[in-house]
C-alpha cells in the first residue's frame, strides 16, 4: 500500500540512493561495484528481492558500456551467492523489464531484478485480497545479507 499511495517522484531513486555516499544503509544500497551497484527493492516480491543497476542513467540494454555489462552479471551472480548463503532460497527468478508496457517501474533507469524463491512461497493473498506477504522487515534483511559480504 505505501507503494501504491506514494506520491511519484519524478527524480530517479536509483540515482538519488547511489549519490547519497554516506546514506547505503538508509536507501538500502547493499553493494557497490566500480560502475555498478546493488540495492534492495523497497517494494519487494519476495525477501531478498535485489535491483543490480549501473550508476550511469541509462535505459536501454544496448546503451551499456562494456564494463558496465560486466560488472553487472559479476555483481548479480555475487549478490545470488550471498542470498543463498543468507536466506537459502530454493531457486531465483532474474531478469529485467525492459520498457513500460513490460512492467518497469522504473524505465529510464535499467536494473536487473534478482527474486529469491520457495518452494510454496506463492499463496491465496495475492490472489484473494491483493496484498502480498512479505515476512521480514528491510533492514532486518539488509543487516542478514550484509553478514555475507
Amino acid at each position: 500500500m505505501k507503494y501504491i499511495l506514494h506520491m511519484k517522484s519524478k527524480k530517479c531513486f536509483l540515482c538519488r540512493s547511489t549519490r547519497e555516499k554516506n546514506q547505503d544503509i538508509k536507501n538500502y544500497v547493499f553493494l557497490r561495484g566500480s560502475s555498478c551497484f546493488v540495492i534492495l527493492n523497497t517494494f519487494p516480491y519476495n525477501n531478498g528481492h535485489l535491483m543490480v543497476a549501473p550508476y550511469r542513467h541509462v535505459g536501454e540494454i544496448e546503451n551499456l558500456r562494456e564494463e558496465e555489462m560486466k560488472e553487472l552479471m559479476n555483481l548479480s551472480a555475487r549478490a545470488i551467492k550471498i542470498l543463498k548463503k543468507a536466506l537459502k532460497p530454493d531457486g531465483f527468478n532474474v531478469g529485467f523489464n525492459l520498457g513500460k508496457v513490460s512492467g518497469a517501474g522504473l524505465a529510464s533507469h535499467l536494473h536487473l531484478h534478482i527474486v529469491p524463491r520457495w518452494q510454496g512461497d506463492t499463496n491465496f493473498m495475492p490472489v484473494l485480497g491483493d496484498t502480498k506477504v512479505i515476512s521480514q522487515f528491510l533492514k532486518d534483511t539488509y543487516r542478514k545479507l550484509r553478514k555475507f559480504l
